[in-house]
């Protein structure tokens, strides 16, 4: 009897083509093709095969071919939507990897929009009339900002450090501090990339204290590099020693080793903020043959690795075959080059950059925006959620600078009849996202990182969030 019901239950369900037939799916069928929504009814027919064919209940309305119809829909929308979609940053991290790191200047995007929608001189000398290379837009640029002789860019910091070992250690030792072997977001580690260059790891020292003589004691014949790594998201404190770039320069040189220093998130303003962090500009004056950084993080452009260094090295990492495939693509350029444009102006950088606005901004500056933020919730939300505002500790973010606390002011939520989990669920789904932190049961709303125009927005989704469900 189990199985005739089963087989029964199963006859129901229509056929491909029929279900196609459905006047929601035939308007559908208009909007994106014949082709995704009837893969999209196929596979909504298996589900349903599966689950009954499972032994779970299923009502009958589930089988009616309109509910089936609306399934495939939606089957159809997660496909033809686009995923990646802005939201509003109320974390108070700054640089956030997770919600795109950093956000980009209105001239990079600018430069974006324009070589996006045209063709574009990208690999054409315009000069010579005759083909030319992607290198030549940015090289000019960022050895005038920063005195190096040379520079590369790739899509990452990650590509940047792989391409410099793979071109100049591959089959080779390469000597770095036990203190320095980090792993960053996304389980990215310094001996992982290592091996995957080709090159062999020679750890020295120990995790707090390396000294130079331990430097020197890893030297083989067939040591090629000395590497220092920034520790970028963590610190070692009290019992600790380490060695600077300089004295790796000149070990170095006394053995007729190559350098490299990677600084991890890289930075090229002048900010209080970013006073603990090593600058490009100090590691250049270190003697390093080859630096390496993110374009994005500190720095507030779009995500890309930049090389600098002696002229020569960079050269051979350019003509490697990997550079290929490393290699950025028009998009980055322009909006690389564009942020780089504000930096010949230090000023204009820090108003002009979004992050090292949101880096330099003093707490009091912040507090207007926060009050606004409160009164406009407290308006919107009446009895729905208690609002006050607090002073609060906003992040860098980025693996940059973990013990940095900047003073800013937060929105402190605590609905009335939901709890602060499920709000916070609830603003994951409106639009745009709101994402803030949840600390002490309350919900944290950090303007440090809320655009100044993104305040509105922020309390149309509180109030369509906590409002979700009422009749």
């Amino acid at each position: 009897m189990a199985d005739n019901k089963l087989s029964g239950t199963l006859r129901r369900l229509p056929s491909v083509e029929v279900l196609l037939q459905e006047p929601a799916l035939v308007a559908e069928i208009e909007r994106h093709g014949h082709r995704l929504v009837a893969d999209s009814s196929r596979k909504v027919l298996e589900k349903m095969r599966r689950r009954i064919k499972s032994g779970v209940p299923v009502p009958s309305a589930d089988l009616e071919p309109a509910r089936l119809a609306a399934l495939v829909k939606e089957e159809a929308t997660g496909v033809y939507k686009p995923t990646l979609q802005p939201l509003i940053n109320a974390t108070g991290v700054v640089v956030h990897t997770n919600l795109g790191r950093s956000v980009l200047a209105a001239e990079a995007i600018k430069a974006v929009d324009e070589v996006a929608a045209s063709y574009s001189n990208l690999e054409y000398n315009l000069t010579a009339g005759s083909r030319g290379s992607r290198h030549d837009h940015i090289t000019g640029i960022i050895t005038a900002l920063t005195g190096a002789e040379n520079a590369l860019v790739v899509n990452n910091n990650a590509a940047a450090v792989l391409l410099a070992l793979t071109t100049f250690a591959g089959g080779r030792e390469v000597v770095v501090s036990r203190g320095e072997l980090i792993e960053i977001g996304g389980s990215f580690r310094i001996p992982d990339i290592m091996a995957a260059s080709g090159a062999r790891l020679v750890e020295v020292g120990t995790t707090n204290k390396t000294r130079l003589a331990d430097y020197e004691k890893g030297i083989s014949a067939s040591t090629s590099m000395l590497l220092h790594v920034h520790s970028s998201n963590y610190k070692v404190v009290g019992f600790t020693a380490g060695v600077a770039v300089r004295e790796l320069v000149k070990l170095g040189r006394k053995h007729n080793l190559m350098v490299m220093d990677d600084l991890g998130s890289g930075a090229l303003a002048d900010l209080p903020a970013l006073a603990d962090e090593p600058s490009v500009f100090e590691s250049l004056a270190s003697g390093a043959n080859i630096i390496t950084f993110s374009g994005d993080k500190l720095l507030g452009g779009p995500q890309a690795g930049i090389v600098i260094g002696d002229s020569e090295a960079v050269d051979l990492m350019k003509a490697h075959p990997m550079a290929r495939a490393l290699r950025v693509d028009k998009m980055t350029l322009a909006a690389l080059q564009a942020t780089l444009a504000l930096y010949l102006k230090p000023d204009e950088a820090v108003a002009r950059i979004p992050t090292l606005r949101m880096l330099s901004g003093p707490a009091a500056d912040l507090k207007p925006r926060a009050e606004q933020l409160a009164a406009g919730l407290k308006e919107a939300l009446g009895a729905a959620a208690s609002t006050s505002l607090q002073q609060a500790a906003s992040r860098v973010g980025g693996g940059a600078l973990p013990l940095l606390e900047l003073d800013s002011w937060v929105c402190a939520l605590s609905p009335a009849s939901i709890s602060v989990d499920e709000l916070a669920a609830r603003l994951r789904k409106t639009t745009p996202p709101v994402i803030g932190r949840i600390h002490g049961g309350r919900l944290l709303l950090d303007v440090r990182t809320i655009l100044p125009e993104q305040l509105n927005e922020t309390v149309i989704a509180l109030k369509q969030a906590l409002n979700q469900g009422q009749a």
